[in-house]
């Protein structure tokens, strides 16, 4: 018995269109436009960023003084030492007791004053002036000033008399119950001009319309700002947040000058602590093995901040395509 078989037709595959010379050099000018303009970027940044971290990865597996060869390899034992000892522990809880207190303290000082520098006000512009001036200062500046301000009996003790408060004069750079506080209110001092123009300018995009129509419809002041120009600042206020957070887990220049990380160990962070151990001990292998901790918690950080937070602010982020 015999089946009689039909013949398969097949679609013909359309034909890829020829690429024309005037194609091929388009293409070949972009891609040595792109070489001539990213290579001198992305050597710098291999040379200064992605070297050292691989050097610090190498030498956090020996015990090295900085002298000599590298010949005592020890594997993680470094990683080991630093995440048992307790100074190490305590450091990292003060960065993030600075970085928790930045987002409670700093954040809404900073909205605030940015919501009144923000009204038509006479001499507005001098007060934005003097508000950013601190942030214009360098750390090493600032800490000499607040450090000889805060010595006892010093400008700042002299103000609590004068005022009739001299019952609250602490040994400010000396109690190790409130160093770190006494530093924050610094870092504050230092800093919360940087947030309040990010926030005027994120105000900047606020339009007036939204505002008087939120008026009209016999919205309050409050109602105003917080149904209305807080959401559309939200933005402005997650870079706030994740600039604040790194460089609270990266502090080191205000804390080294005032109290290079005492009384007892009472202000010490992640970075005075690799100094410490890293060039004033000359423990050059446990100190780069803090140094790559310290990257690493910024960097997975930086990562689930950008992925989680900042997604809905950015676009085409390398997270979003490795997620």
């Amino acid at each position: 018995m015999t089946t009689a078989t039909t013949p398969v037709r097949t679609a013909a595959q359309p034909s890829a269109p020829a690429v024309t010379p005037r194609a091929k050099r388009s293409r070949l000018r972009t891609r040595l436009e792109l070489t001539l303009l990213l290579g001198p970027a992305l050597l710098l940044f291999g040379g200064f960023v992605l070297v050292p971290i691989g050097i610090a990865a190498f030498y956090s597996l020996f015990k090295w003084n900085g002298f000599g060869p590298l010949d005592d390899f020890i594997g993680f034992d470094n990683y080991v030492d630093a995440f048992s000892g307790k100074v190490f522990q305590s450091a990292i809880v003060h960065n993030l007791i600075i970085a928790g207190l930045s987002i409670v303290v700093q954040l809404p000082l900073s909205i605030g004053l940015a919501l009144l520098l923000n009204r038509k006000l006479r001499g507005r512009a001098v007060l934005r002036a003097l508000v950013f001036a601190p942030y214009v200062l360098s750390e090493a500046i600032t800490a000499v000033i607040w450090f000889l301000m805060l010595q006892p009996g010093g400008f700042a003790d002299q103000v609590l008399k004068g005022v009739g408060l001299g019952g609250l004069i602490h040994l400010w750079v000396a109690d190790p119950s409130i160093v770190l506080y006494t530093l924050f209110a610094v870092i504050t001092w230092k800093y919360i001009g940087f947030g309040i123009i990010l926030l005027l300018a994120g105000l900047q995009g606020v339009p007036a319309e939204l505002r008087e129509a939120a008026a009209l419809d016999g919205a309050s002041a409050w109602q105003t700002t917080r149904h209305v120009v807080l959401p559309l600042l939200g933005p402005t206020i997650r870079i706030w947040i994740f600039l604040s957070v790194i460089g609270s887990l990266q502090l080191f220049d205000l804390v080294w000058i005032m109290t290079t990380g005492g009384p007892a160990n009472a202000s010490t962070t992640m970075a005075t602590y690799l100094i410490d151990h890293g060039f004033k001990r000359y423990e050059f292998g446990f100190g780069s093995a803090v140094a790559v901790i310290l990257f690493v918690i910024c960097f997975v950080f930086a990562l689930l901040y950008q992925r989680f937070a900042l997604r809905r602010d950015t676009q085409g982020a390398l997270t979003r395509m490795v997620g």
